[in-house]
């Protein structure tokens, strides 16, 4: 794609990175085919073609985003399954965390449209707010559907759908601690706790923990550490989004030189997607770019991590598991066999779903900021997972989880329960009606 740009606008950094991701677009359209909001829109502008054009008229001309550019940036699940079709490797991930960026800066959004995004900001990262406010969701959820008749409260209906009847207890794992390994110790790792997921299905770190230590590795909950910044970076809030970076940067490295490390372990792709980056997001900081560096070649998904400690085969299960590839894990960080491989290896009967590529519609906030278009990509994965019958579905990410449970009786749980439970752990309570 060729480009104008001024070289006072080249001068700085961010703008240069753009244009260069710019120039290898070579408008093929392959794009198109992968994208879920063009699959179910069928705007050219709701395309990552589209969207490039819009990305690009907008920043040559180094003028604010209009409200446009801005409704179909926001219709971008930021899935990054055009990434993976791209022929010519565009690299549209950093493209449009710099287009949002711009608009947070340059565009003044309807006031409840602001309101709702700095809701979301200040409460789900934190998750002793996020529980007060999951709580609190039990008295307004009979109300979501006359709030839902408001189209600017469509958000507000949204998040009381999607609120738990009944939340987990807290877990001790969640706490900052030492988990020792049984045995002879092999490894020493951090484990990147999360916040959503941590209120959601405190279950998935349980697993984690309870597999590693088996496995005779060391697992640390350090002090200090919190979200790694994904939520509010795709909103574009970019000083908070690198402030929570920076915190765990620093938390990270301070183990890494105190007790050392093997591994930063992430049981929620959509997080490690986002702290892989954080090399690349902190590169500009003197400070922190070689720190931040360390931290995201640390960085590794549980099962990408377990892949390398050659688990032994197991006896056979008799159960079907649908393996839902969260888009964080499939397009974010390319780890596509590692989780189907280990959960075959621990006995089960793998099947993927049709159009396997295609988001589940969760994408952080999206389902919330974005409620109709989610159902609608909702709706078509849990009709492909349902297809195949499965006992169980598998994912590895918390919002993918929470997603589909929505849509299908068929219980949904991240891979890393099924493998603990096949290496020597409890039978996760949501399988209690699953013969095995």
């Amino acid at each position: 794609m060729q480009t104008s740009f001024s070289p006072e606008q080249l001068a700085d950094p961010k703008v240069a990175e753009a244009e260069s991701i710019l120039r290898k677009c070579v408008h093929c359209g392959f794009c198109t085919a992968t994208c879920p909001t063009y699959v179910t829109l069928g705007n050219e502008l709701d395309s990552p073609r589209g969207r490039i054009y819009l990305i690009k008229d907008m920043l040559e001309n180094g003028r604010p985003a209009d409200r446009e550019t801005v409704t179909h940036i926001d219709r971008c699940l930021s899935c990054l399954s055009c990434v993976t079709t791209c022929p010519s490797g565009v690299d549209y991930m950093h493209l449009v965390d710099h287009a949002r960026v711009h608009i947070e800066k340059t565009y003044k959004r309807p006031f409840l449209n602001r309101f709702t995004r700095a809701v979301l900001a200040a409460v789900l990262p934190y998750p002793a707010r996020f529980r007060t406010a999951l709580t609190l969701a039990r008295f307004g959820r009979p109300f979501a559907g006359l709030i839902g008749g408001v189209a600017a409260l469509k958000p507000f209906s949204a998040m009381l759908k999607l609120a738990p009847a009944r939340l987990p207890s807290s877990s001790p794992v969640s706490r900052p601690a030492t988990h020792g390994a049984s045995g002879a110790r092999r490894a020493r790792v951090a484990l990147l706790t999360g916040c959503a997921q941590s209120v959601l299905d405190p279950a998935i770190n349980e697993a984690t923990v309870r597999l590693l230590t088996r496995l005779g590795v060391e697992v640390v909950v350090p002090k200090g550490e919190g979200c790694c910044g994904s939520l509010v970076h795709h909103m574009g809030r970019e000083a908070q989004a690198l402030d929570e970076a920076r915190r765990n940067v620093d938390v990270w490295t301070r183990e890494l030189e105190e007790g050392g490390l093997d591994a930063v372990i992430i049981t929620a792709s959509g997080c490690g997607t986002t702290i892989k980056d954080y090399g690349h997001m902190l590169a500009l900081d003197p400070d922190y770019a070689e720190k931040a560096a360390r931290v995201s070649a640390l960085a590794k998904d549980v099962t990408e991590y377990l892949a390398t400690l050659d688990l032994a085969d197991q006896p056979r299960k008799g159960v079907t598991v649908a393996y839902h590839s969260a888009c964080s894990m499939q397009h974010g960080q390319q780890i596509k066999a590692q989780p189907k491989l280990l959960l075959e290896a621990a006995g089960f009967a793998v099947r993927e779903p049709a159009e396997g590529h295609l988001c589940c519609g969760s994408a952080g906030t999206y389902n919330i900021m974005q409620p109709e278009i989610s159902a609608k990509l909702k709706a078509r994965k849990v009709k492909n997972i349902e297809a195949l019958k499965p006992d169980i579905i598998a994912t590895g990410n918390i919002g993918c989880i929470t997603q589909i449970a929505t849509g299908t009786q068929t219980p949904i749980l991240h891979t890393v329960e099924l493998l603990d439970w096949a290496y020597g752990g409890p039978k996760p309570l949501k399988l209690k009606d699953v013969a095995a």
